[in-house]
């Protein structure tokens, strides 16, 4: 689905657009260029460089990819991330070899937690140290965060700000110039998974399927906090 999704988008006209240069244009108060979208995987799974990453490259299209990278990194190229929920991550060498290949590399916490749970400076040390590993072993500027599952809070809505330049939710939209850059609204693929469905990305359709989408998922949200 990956694959032909993405080329019958190529085929329209569509082209990616790195996150900070939208979340800058959209800031300034500027359009983006017509067909332009942003393409995030969070996590760091090796399905992200096996799968995602040659097909994206296929169309001439990147990625910014959110990395939880465990307490620390060794120098060995080969390591791969601390699995999360048993399942293989990438290794710095492939993360490497994206980077080269312009992709983005944005923090995604230590462990992944629900941040919504922890203290102040248990999540400003998930948050950050997310930040200070990548860099040190990647050699690149991380100025961008996504939660864990979506999940945020004002408190770490806050430490956010105070660190990067954007922080992406998962809230179910489509970013606007009235976005809050750290809360980003993104369009959840497991939506768009039959081929019909998936055809609506590129018709003006989108916001309304959002919305029809969002109610059922806010309204279960809602009664898992009030259980």
């Amino acid at each position: 689905m990956l694959r032909s999704g993405l080329a019958r988008l190529a085929r329209r006209g569509y082209r990616s657009v790195d996150l900070l240069d939208a979340v800058e244009t959209l800031s300034a108060g500027s359009p983006l260029p017509p067909k332009s979208l942003v393409i995030t995987i969070d996590d760091g799974y090796e399905s992200a460089y096996r799968e995602a990453f040659p097909a994206l490259q296929e169309h001439g299209m990147t990625a910014t990819v959110f990395v939880t990278t465990g307490h620390r990194a060794g120098r060995d190229p080969f390591e791969r991330l601390p699995p999360i929920e048993g399942q293989p991550m990438v290794s710095w060498r492939e993360l490497g070899e994206m980077v080269g290949a312009g992709f983005a590399v944005g923090a995604h916490t230590l462990t992944h937690p629900d941040l919504t749970r922890l203290g102040e400076s248990e999540a400003e040390a998930e948050i950050v140290g997310a930040k200070a590993i990548l860099e040190d072993r990647l050699g690149v500027s991380v100025q961008s965060f996504a939660y864990p599952r979506g999940k945020y809070d004002q408190q770490a809505r806050e430490i956010a700000a105070r660190h990067y330049n954007c922080a992406c939710s998962d809230r179910l939209g489509v970013v606007t110039r009235a976005s809050d850059k750290y809360a980003l609204e993104r369009v959840e693929m497991y939506y768009f998974s039959r081929r019909p469905i998936f055809d609506l990305l590129a018709t003006p359709l989108l916001p309304a399927y959002l919305r029809f989408r969002a109610v059922p998922r806010n309204t279960r949200r809602a009664w898992a906090r009030l259980r």
